[in-house]
Formats: C-alpha cells, structure tokens, sequence
C-alpha cells in the first residue's frame, strides 16, 4: 500500500521533473497497464549478466487488459518467444522496453507513441499472484536497468517536519 502510494506520488513529482535517473524525459513515459496497477515483483538485479535476478517488475492486471506502450518508439519484436508472447519497443536514447505475456496487436517496424495498444495481457507469468501479471522490462545496450525509472523524478529525501503547516 505505501509503495502504491510513494509510486503516485512520484507519478505527480514526475510532471516537474525533466529527466528520470534512466536518462529519459520522465514526461515522456507513462505506464503500460491503465492507471497505476500495482506493482506484485521489483525489480533485482543480478549481480552479473548471467546471474539470477528478476530483469524487469511484474505488474498485476487482468487476462485481456489492453497492454499499452510506455513511450513513442518502434517496434522491434513482436510475436511467440520462449512459448509466450513478447513485445519489444525501442526508444530514443537507446533504451529497449520489454512486455510479456501479451498477444501483440503491433509488428516489427510499427512506429508508437506513449499510450498506444500494442497487445492484450495474457494470464501465466509464473509467480504471478494476480489473474495476470505484464512482466516490463527496460534496458539500455546489455544493461538492465528498473523501468520503474522511467516514471519517477529520482530518488526522494524525507525530511523532518515539526508538524506545522505552512
């Protein structure tokens, strides 16, 4: 719930804000499930490109949710991969997003703009304790890197407050 709350309120700091700790213009970025779905894995990077590690953050949703891209970019992927649908986008900045399990409703060389469908969510992404989980993911050349980056201003600091309005 309070990580629910902090990802809305970056959500709304990310309006002011120019640029996301990905390198990317955080108003240039939105979600790719409608609203702010919760977020039921983070993202963990391995310790080594070939180690364990979870490349992405799982979503929840329901099976059949349009599943929309995160920013404007062009389809590089889309269609079966390792017996599960799989989109990939890539961005300016040389950023690539990463969605799965979907059906695509894009091809490869399709250009999008944020927002835009580009598949439905489907059910069986392993872990998922939802009806359905999108797994994103975001890299930048072989580094992975936290999607959840591309929405939000940065890291935050909480500081003291005395308890007066003002």
């Amino acid at each position: 719930m309070v990580r629910r709350v902090l990802l809305e309120l970056l959500a709304v700091l990310a309006a002011v804000a120019t640029v996301s700790p990905s390198g990317a213009p955080v108003d240039a970025f939105g979600w790719p499930l409608l609203g702010f779905p919760a977020v039921v894995r983070d993202f963990e990077p391995p310790p080594h490109r070939y180690g364990r590690g979870h490349r992405g953050v799982d979503l929840a949703g329901e099976q059949g949710t349009p599943v929309l891209a995160a920013g404007r970019g062009t389809v590089v992927f889309a269609g079966p991969l390792a017996g599960r649908g799989v989109v990939s986008v890539d961005h300016a900045g040389g950023l690539r997003t990463t969605y799965e399990p979907i059906t695509a409703t894009v091809s490869a060389g399709d250009v999008v703009d944020r927002g835009d469908r580009i598949g439905t969510l489907e059910p069986g992404h392993r872990g998922c304790p939802a009806p359905a989980c999108l797994h994103w993911g975001l890299r930048r050349g072989d580094d992975y890197l936290d999607p959840l980056q591309l929405l939000a201003p940065g890291p935050l600091r909480l500081l003291p407050w005395d308890g007066s309005r003002g």
